[in-house]
Formats: C-alpha cells, structure tokens, sequence
C-alpha cells in the first residue's frame, strides 16, 4: 500500500503532494513501482495534527481518486484514508475500493457502498493519542478492539475487512514493538492484517547513532529501519505494509516473498 498524502501538514510529506496534478502523478509512479493499493488522503493522522472539514478534505482527494481510478492499471486499487462517512461515500463514488479507517467506525459506509473496510485501533484523536498512551496488555487490547469491529462488520455483511494494530497511534515504542512482535496474535482473528510502520519516530529512535544525539533520525534518514520493519511484519503475520518507499519495499519484499 503506497501512501499519497494530499495535505499541507502530515509528519513525513506534508505539501509536497497537495497539487492535484502532483498527486495524481506520484499514485501512477507508486503504481508503476509495485504498489498494489494506492492509499489517497486528505486530512494529517499525524500526533497532534488538526482536523479539517469534510469539504476541504473532499476537494484535496476526490479529483486524484477519480484521476486515478482512469489511469491505473487492473489490479492496482484506490483506497481512501478518512475518518468521515461523507468523505468516504464520495471516494467510493469516484473510484476507491477500501476504506481505511483510523477511527474503526466506518464499517456502515463500506456495507453501503460495498468498499473493503480496515479497521485501525486509535487510542484517542490524533490530536491527543499520545499523551500518555497505557495498557496492561497492548496486544491483547488492541486484538480484542480489533476483533469486536471485524465481528460488527462481518455482522453489517461487509465482504472484506483488515485489521491494523495502528503502530504509533496512541502506542509508546514499546508498546509498538510488543505490537510488531506479536502479529500472530492479530492473525488469529481470521482477517488480513496491515500494518504500517514506514517512517515512523519509534524507528528513528532506535535507528540513531547512540553516541551523536538522542533526537531521533530525521524523517528523511528513515528508510533503512522502515525497510526492516517492513519485511519483519511480512515475515511475522502482516499480509501488507503500508509504505511511503514502494520501490525499495518492493525490492526488500521479493527477499522474502521469492520461493527458495
């Protein structure tokens, strides 16, 4: 799933995709590198990130959904990243065959309009997710959540429903690590499991030259530990990562996805 952010402001590309025409050609490429879906979004689910109306959000992606769904080739899908019914009956309108969810609450919109559905597990808003996220067990938590929503979905007859642990979102980086380490718990559900860790600060943190500085990598340094994240959750349960590098993901990916 290759991420096209359609905003001025998320944490790793905020404005460099927000021109419509910009957008439209960095889903072709992505596709063309190997993505399978093209994940468009108009609203940052970045920590602390402001929300915008459903009618701004609609007029960032709707025209690159519909561009897109002309241009791609068969068996490249569009999905829609949004937490708003409204938004998401109008990507479905224009070509989108996913909706994936941050809030896990969308699962009506997808029986409506016949869209696949992930659900993410949140703890909070963007906007306060990560003041001071606990559990007593992250994985069987979020697992529980992740399963009552797949059962309300299957129950409203939603075809197809993921599950997403939601890596950074109201999580600590340990917390993210349980998280990653335990994928065969979520496998358990009986749903396809996405994940998505690309470029995320827990990696920078553990990535970084302990002896030059505590601040994490910056955001463009972040390829190397996404990359092994990546194939980690591939190789421990995921059935596909969510990823801002598709080219290099794809390369790391035929490592392990090539028969020996």
């Amino acid at each position: 799933m290759g991420v096209l952010n359609v905003t001025p402001d998320s944490f790793s590309d905020g404005g460099r995709w927000l021109d419509t025409g910009a957008a439209i050609a960095h889903g072709l490429q992505m596709a063309e590198e190997g993505a399978d879906v093209i994940d468009v979004g108009g609203e940052s689910s970045r920590p602390g990130a402001e929300p915008v109306s459903a009618e701004e959000e609609m007029d960032r992606i709707v025209p690159v959904i519909a561009a897109l769904a002309e241009r791609l080739e068969d068996g490249v899908r569009i999905s829609v990243d949004t937490v708003k019914a409204e938004v998401a009956r109008a990507a479905v309108g224009a070509g989108a065959a996913l909706i994936n969810d941050i809030s896990a609450s969308l699962w009506p919109v997808a029986a409506e309009t016949g869209a696949g559905w992930v659900a993410m597990h949140m703890r909070g808003t963007p906007r306060t997710m990560q003041d001071d996220p606990a559990y007593d067990d992250v994985v069987e938590e979020v697992a529980a959540f992740l399963g009552e929503r797949a059962s309300a979905a299957a129950a409203a007859r939603v075809g197809e429903v993921w599950v997403d642990p939601g890596i950074g979102f109201g999580k600590t980086g340990a917390h993210n690590l349980e998280l990653l380490a335990g994928l065969d718990r979520f496998r358990d559900l009986g749903r396809p499991v996405l994940v998505g860790v690309s470029r995320k600060s827990f990696l920078g943190r553990i990535a970084r030259d302990p002896d030059a500085s505590d601040a994490p990598l910056d955001v463009t340094d972040r390829l190397e530990p996404s990359l092994a994240a990546a194939v980690w959750a591939l190789e421990h349960g995921a059935d596909m990562v969510r990823v801002h590098d598709v080219a290099p993901t794809v390369r790391a990916v035929r490592l392990i996805a090539e028969p020996v």
